[in-house]
């Protein structure tokens, strides 16, 4: 008895369907969404506070305190972490799971806003952003030069290069560290401080009051109306040695006095 398997009865058939699986699975690696670290719905919200200057103790008194009593308002908010360094603050807020993420992000924001009213003058906001695995940083870009200098490079990786990354679809570039910013440092001698009867506070305000930002203004000029810029803003920096600390009594104390 002779037995035919039923494959070999028709071929068409099994021809065809052999089409159909190889052109399926070209289709569906075109159009499947790929990803090393595939988003897991982890529901955690991380905010890292900066404030240059204070220390772990200060900011856990100044502005961690107030974080924390607020952010125990948000809706499915499960327990609050928080750690305090020098210079900055890093708040991790888990929710149960199924929480809208969506709605706690809203929420976050919201009782950051409220919680930096009471905070000292001069913080800034926050970066406020959720953790998942797709979070993670799968390589880093270095920079290295012969010829330019590291603040060259960190304007060049900031304004150039970044914005590059930052257009790719899925792409998320975050901003570059490790250049040095441009800063006037101002060293403040401690005996002429005392011998003129004043605090370093006092150099912070003259300098304050001396290099102002303001917005231009217009001067009528005849038939012309022309834009004329303000010069409360110092171009050369030795210009801040000879701003008056105590002016109006003698003899008048400058910051080239105090400091260097």
């Amino acid at each position: 008895m002779n037995l035919v398997q039923p494959a070999m009865r028709r071929p068409l058939t099994v021809v065809v369907l052999v089409i159909a699986v190889v052109l399926g699975a070209g289709l569906a690696l075109q159009r499947m969404a790929r990803d090393i670290f595939p988003p897991l719905g982890i529901p955690t919200i991380y905010v890292a506070q900066p404030y240059g200057g204070m220390d772990p103790a200060q900011m856990e008194g100044y502005l961690t305190y107030y974080y924390e009593y607020h952010f125990l308002y948000i809706t499915g908010i499960e327990h609050v972490e928080s750690k305090s360094i020098q210079g900055a603050a890093i708040i991790k807020l888990q929710f149960y799971p199924g929480t809208d993420m969506a709605q706690a992000m809203s929420e976050t924001v919201a009782y950051v806003n409220r919680a930096r009213a009471f905070m000292p003058p001069g913080t800034v906001p926050p970066f406020i952003m959720r953790f998942d695995a797709g979070s993670v940083p799968v390589g880093n870009l270095v920079f290295s030069s012969e010829t330019r200098t590291v603040g060259q490079l960190q304007d060049a990786a900031l304004n150039l290069v970044r914005p590059l990354f930052a257009t790719l679809p899925g792409v998320s570039a975050p901003p570059p560290f490790g250049g040095s910013a441009r800063a006037i440092v101002v060293n403040v001698k401690p005996d002429r401080l005392r011998a003129c009867n004043l605090s370093p506070d006092d150099v912070v305000n003259a300098i304050a009051a001396a290099n102002t930002i303001s917005p231009s203004g217009n001067v009528m000029l005849g038939d012309k109306y022309p834009m004329v810029p303000l010069n409360s803003v110092v171009k050369n920096i030795k210009d801040l040695e000879v701003v008056p600390i105590r002016a109006g009594t003698f003899p008048a104390v400058f910051v080239r006095d105090v400091a260097w």
